[in-house]
């Protein structure tokens, strides 16, 4: 039986948070513009995840080099399914893509690509169901830094208070500060697309 695969976020009806960790200029430069700026990378792929204890524990809690400022990063839903309804996973599957030719040709040519992971708890274990990151590629990244996102907001602070607590064995109060995150509905065609469950 497949491990579920299912989008958890933090939405509304408009907006989707999603994660990312940065270096402080990288980072500051962002927040200081509202947006997105150099040093920003707009010539390579940005990942973004919707699971907050997934990037957690990609980045060590902020403490990874280069990964040192946590940013919430509030886009438009428009644009987050638009990138879910082009995107081409990162593995092969058959009863998307038929054969690893077509695969290999669709996921060359893709502006968004996605993979699936082992959720994390609260102290990067993996849990027994997958969460989503979204690569947004070249073609796609000026979109997404100009039209979809809304707003980022700092999180570093609230991100060393939680290790803090858990380091300290407060899991129960580290938890009260996690974001909140429910299930994220999803067009069945998308779903097929990406192989989530709904």
């Amino acid at each position: 039986m497949r491990v579920q695969r299912r989008i958890r976020a933090d939405f509304d009806a408009a907006t989707i948070v999603v994660y990312q960790a940065y270096s402080q200029a990288v980072a500051g430069a962002a927040l200081e513009a509202g947006r997105f700026v150099a040093p920003f990378s707009f010539t390579r792929m940005t990942w973004i995840k919707p699971s907050f204890l997934w990037l957690m524990h990609r980045s060590n809690w902020g403490h990874k080099p280069g990964q040192e400022r946590v940013l919430a990063v509030r886009i438009i839903r428009a644009g987050w399914e638009l990138a879910l309804s082009e995107a081409v996973l990162t593995t092969p599957e058959p009863s998307v893509h038929g054969s690893a030719a077509a695969w290999r040709t669709a996921f060359a040519g893709a502006r968004v690509h996605v993979q699936w992971d082992p959720e994390r708890s609260l102290r990067g274990t993996p849990l027994n169901h997958y969460s989503i990151q979204v690569g947004i590629g070249r073609a796609l990244i000026r979109t997404f830094a100009d039209d979809w996102v809304v707003g980022l907001a700092d999180l570093t602070p609230t991100v060393h208070a939680i290790a803090g607590l858990v380091r300290a064995g407060q899991s129960a109060r580290a938890q009260r500060l996690l974001p909140p995150e429910r299930p994220y509905p999803l067009e069945p065609a998308i779903a097929r697309r990406i192989q989530a469950d709904v």
